[in-house]
């Protein structure tokens, strides 16, 4: 899963002003070229390039002994895309009044695995195959899910109805990447009580002892993407994005205010 990881971490990054993705390179350096592995790899990144749309044109494999450990390896990948400039998405567009959407996560998406690391395996002293009831597998099967891919989603919702803005909610969380895509003249309020994030979340700041602050800042609280659309385009935008089996719910608003992003209430459940 770490090769289909790599792929949603970078497509959905440059959806998020419109962009296509058209194709994919990727690079593989490893202490130790062990072909199965390598394979396995490349067979996630491919699996992946099939769900975004965009083509795997070409990659590298390095062995670097010495540098990196037998077991070890290291993964790098680069998607380019295209929007015509008239259709670029983006702060200019959002207006007061416009509804803020979200989409559904599949877990932790890739970011903040340092610190769930540091719970579960430092702090907890637990394993990989230690059965979790209240996530309802085992810790490693639930880490290792995979990121959800909406690049797909995004480029047809925004050819279908009037979506002003996407953001992909990794490092940083919610208010920081939603922040990213506001014009400086308005505010985003959103409302936890709007959605329950998935079990993990919780488990993670329960365990860990971590403030709910700080979750936030480092986790996406189950939610991947973020679209900011017009007031008229709402229902139909969530209509689209459930008939592809994606959970989406409205979140939050746009008001006038100064380009920050606040989240209120306490979540669902």
């Amino acid at each position: 899963t770490v090769g289909f990881d790599l792929v949603g971490m970078v497509v959905d990054d440059i959806v998020v002003c419109g962009a296509e993705p058209l194709f994919m390179t990727d690079y593989i350096a490893c202490g130790k070229l062990i072909p199965e592995r390598i394979a396995a790899i490349v067979k996630g990144i491919a699996q992946a390039c099939a769900i975004a749309g965009c083509a795997l044109s070409g990659g590298e494999t390095a062995e670097h002994p010495g540098l990196l450990g037998p077991d070890e390896y290291d993964l790098a990948g680069a998607v380019t895309g295209v929007v015509e400039a008239d259709r670029l998405l983006g702060p200019n567009r959002v207006r007061p009044d416009d509804v803020v959407v979200a989409m559904g996560s599949s877990g932790l998406h890739s970011n903040g695995y340092s610190l769930v690391r540091h719970v579960f395996f430092d702090i907890a002293g637990w394993t990989l195959d230690r059965e979790v009831r209240e996530l309802g597998r085992s810790l490693g099967e639930e880490l290792l899910e995979p990121t959800r891919i909406y690049a797909h989603l995004c480029m047809s919702l925004a050819d279908a109805v009037d979506v002003h803005a996407y953001a992909h909610v990794t490092g940083g969380g919610l208010a920081a990447n939603l922040a990213r895509v506001l014009p400086t003249t308005v505010d985003a309020a959103l409302d936890r009580s709007s959605w329950r994030p998935q079990p993990i979340f919780g488990f993670v700041g329960a365990v860990g002892r971590i403030e709910q602050a700080e979750l936030e800042r480092t986790l996406n609280m189950g939610v991947g993407m973020l679209a900011i659309v017009a007031p008229h385009a709402v229902d139909q935008a969530i209509a689209q994005l459930s008939d592809h089996g994606v959970d989406a719910w409205v979140v939050g608003e746009v008001r006038t205010g100064g380009g920050s992003v606040q989240l209120h209430g306490s979540y669902a459940g």
